[in-house]
């Protein structure tokens, strides 16, 4: 249903709740995939299913451990060293072992995701850390994961060949905390998929360069 006061659900505050249960909502359909499925594309990326789950996995890693200093940078990221291990994949500090399986590399999304959930819960409201998209709040971090896991979990539904259609007021929230300028006629899910990239919306092309707004609401 539309994001609208009659009919919509209603945008408010983005919360580690919200977070913990994107990842588990992912985690839950992607244990669903076959065995054998790994190896396709993730839907429009270059990158294979599984290293779309690390190159996630790494999204949240990054965001809990640029809120983990007592004083966090704002002029850049945490240095760590990011490697990709081809040519074209993603460069990654997570990289699950191969031989642990799906099982295993989703574990490493499922800890990933725990670490930013622990580290929006405990990090004072008032913190700022550097992202590329503005400086931002933990609050915004936990949006920050929340659309990641949802958009990538699209990508990695269509190579798996999985259903996945996340629930609206979680579409809802984010759009409001980093898309203030999306549409807000349209249904939050297909909105989100417009708003990074994904998809076209009624009225609305697909846009062909996208970003957020991290930046902290006054």
């Amino acid at each position: 249903m539309p994001r609208t006061a009659e009919t919509g659900p209603s945008p408010s505050a983005v919360t580690p709740d919200d977070l913990d249960r994107a990842v588990q909502l992912a985690v839950a359909v992607l244990r669903k995939a076959p065995p054998a499925a790994w190896d396709a594309k993730a839907g429009s990326l270059e990158w294979d299913c599984w290293e779309t789950v690390e190159h996630l996995s790494d999204d949240l890693f990054a965001y809990a451990a640029q809120l983990g200093p007592k004083a966090p940078p704002l002029d850049g990221e945490v240095p760590f060293v990011w490697e990709s291990r081809r040519p074209g994949g993603p460069a990654n500090v997570i990289h699950a072992d191969r031989g642990s399986g799906p099982a295993g590399l989703l574990q490493v999304l499922e800890a990933s995701g725990g670490l930013l959930i622990a580290m929006v819960r405990t990090t004072p409201p008032q913190i700022r850390a550097h992202h590329g998209f503005g400086i931002s709040d933990p609050e915004g971090f936990a949006a920050m994961g929340i659309v990641e896991t949802l958009v990538h979990t699209y990508d990695l539904a269509q190579g798996l060949g999985l259903a996945w259609s996340p629930p609206a007021d979680l579409c809802a929230r984010v759009l409001a905390r980093l898309f203030p300028n999306a549409p807000e006629s349209t249904d939050p899910w297909p909105t989100l998929l417009w708003a990074t990239g994904r998809a076209e919306l009624p009225g609305h092309p697909r846009l062909t360069t996208w970003r957020w707004d991290g930046t902290v609401r006054a």
